[in-house]
């Protein structure tokens, strides 16, 4: 199909609306695109091993404060070692979709980005020190954002690089889908990510190395917009290629430094395989509604049992079992709304629950009414509360900027929810860097300018910063090094104080529910229990 500019300027590429392009994916520089350092394979990861070390260490630090829980599961070992692996899932939240399958897989990875992820300021910076390959989408090609020769050379090289790194064993995430999206199931796939497996495993075949793999991966969010959402990373069974996928041609080509195109048959029964297990690793749902209801539907199924589901990743897999058990299910991209009165009556109490801030975790044992709150809860998350308050100072200084830069970012971004957290995420990660220099300077200063009030206050001796380390310079630059993990501890306090007001929030809407909704929501789970 040709391509369409409509009335409201939404293109349409083989049938199919192309995404709506952010202010900064508009912009290209083919000068600093094709500039970008290529990976190297000598080492143990494919760009600088000091950034690369860096950089990933701060991840886990950022990650652990912004998801409240983090899981993951493999159907078989993950391994550092053997063949390269191309990782694949959906694509629903922004930055946080690739980096939880870093953060899981003990590989190192090459990486493939959207072009802009290589040239914005700071984040730039550090995506060309891990080596990160920018790639144009074809929204950006049809839009005019580069000539069609630019992005088939940007592209050729971006590809060629990935796959040289999966043929050296690193790992490689890409998305079928093209683009991050807010639908409850996957959009059309796209063949990128087979063309570039198959060009590893032609370039593996040259080298007698092993042919890598195709790993399909489930990303879950319980509310991916969400400050101290849960995540859980799921590693589904490994699609291996042979060497019959693997033409001699490609092989031949590769050996010489050239290249060719796989077979579109191959390529078309590969990607196949990949759309008959990925779509089963997600939501899956014909909409959002229905994917709460079959969650309710998950957490009364497991009351009923005497098994409630104590995790994130347990209520993902009974939701699962509901959706894949359902009478007259039809298995298809997109799928097709479910239907009864069971899943209607669901629905109804979902969205009823939903529109309170409140889910499944929120009905009693027996599934007939809402729980009620523990208050031996109440101790942990008083001392939760305590500790904040005694870090108070310390976080306010060191990361309310980070804060409010985070939730100004999300709040305005024009790429949707499904980029909220990866601004929220990109604000701790930089803020931090910049900022906490200054501010632990500021600190410091400050401790020496008011050292003799300290010392009154305390009843310390006057010249107690020279009695720590013998030097008082020694004991300033003590205290200037103490500060990094006194604001790192007063970001988790924050994030436990987060938790128990969220916690005591929800109790309180279990309680001052309106009667009416009350009544109605009663009427649906009493329904469903009989």
């Amino acid at each position: 199909m040709a391509t369409i500019v409509t009335e409201d300027e939404e293109m349409v590429h083989n049938g199919e609306v192309l995404p709506v392009l952010s202010a900064s994916a508009k912009k290209m520089r083919i000068d600093k695109l094709l500039a970008a350092p290529l990976p190297t394979y000598a080492s143990s990861v494919p760009g600088s091993y000091v950034w690369t070390k860096v950089a990933f260490w701060m991840c886990r630090r950022v990650s652990s404060v912004q998801f409240r829980t983090t899981s993951s599961s493999s159907v078989t070992p993950l391994s550092r070692e053997g063949a390269g692996a191309m990782c694949c899932g959906w694509h629903t939240n922004g930055l946080m979709d690739p980096l939880g399958i870093f953060l899981q897989h003990p590989k190192e990875f090459v990486v493939g980005s959207r072009h802009d992820l290589v040239t914005r300021p700071l984040l730039g910076w550090w995506t060309r020190k891990l080596a990160v390959q920018p790639v144009v989408r074809k929204a950006e090609l049809l839009r005019g954002g580069c000539t069609e020769e630019e992005a088939m050379h940007l592209n050729g090289r971006s590809l060629l690089a990935l796959s040289s790194g999966i043929a050296h064993g690193f790992g490689c995430v890409l998305f079928p889908e093209g683009t991050s999206h807010s639908e409850s199931h996957m959009i059309r796939f796209k063949t990128g990510p087979i063309r570039t497996v198959l060009a590893a495993a032609a370039l593996a075949k040259s080298k007698a190395l092993p042919l890598p793999e195709l790993v399909p991966v489930g990303l879950h969010f319980r509310r991916r917009e969400l400050f101290r959402t849960d995540q859980y990373i799921e590693f589904g069974e490994p699609i291996s290629l042979s060497d019959d996928d693997v033409p001699e041609a490609m092989v031949e080509a590769v050996r010489e430094g050239g290249w060719v195109e796989p077979p579109s048959e191959v390529v078309h029964s590969i990607r196949n395989r990949l759309e008959a297990s990925l779509p089963h690793l997600t939501p899956h749902t014909s909409s959002w509604e229905e994917h709460r209801a079959l969650h309710l539907l998950g957490h009364l199924d497991a009351r009923r049992s005497a098994t409630p589901l104590d995790s994130w990743q347990d209520e993902v897999h009974a939701a699962r079992q509901v959706r894949e058990s359902w009478p007259d299910r039809v298995d298809a991209l997109p799928p097709p709304p479910l239907h009864g009165e069971r899943l209607e009556v669901a629905s109804q109490a979902a969205e009823l629950l939903d529109a309170h801030g409140l889910d499944g975790r929120d009905v009693d044992r027996t599934g007939r009414t809402l729980r009620r709150a523990n208050p031996l809860h109440a101790v942990p998350g008083a001392m939760r509360l305590a500790l904040f308050a005694l870090l108070l100072p310390l976080f306010v200084s060191s990361l309310g900027l980070q804060v409010t830069l985070g939730r100004l970012l999300g709040d305005s971004t024009d790429e949707g929810l499904d980029a909220r957290t990866s601004y929220q995420f990109l604000a701790a990660f930089f803020g931090s860097l910049l900022v906490w220099p200054v501010v632990a300077a500021l600190w410091v200063g400050g401790v020496w300018w008011q050292q003799a009030q300290i010392a009154d206050v305390f009843s310390l001796s006057s010249t107690w910063l020279q009695d720590m380390t013998g030097s008082t310079l020694t004991g300033l630059l003590l205290l200037y090094v103490a500060c990094f993990p006194l604001f790192w501890a007063s970001g988790k306090a924050f994030a436990g104080a987060w938790d128990t007001w969220v916690d005591a929030r929800k109790a309180w809407k279990r309680r001052m529910m309106p009667r009416a909704d009350k009544r109605t929501l009663l009427e649906c789970l009493t329904q469903l229990a009989s």
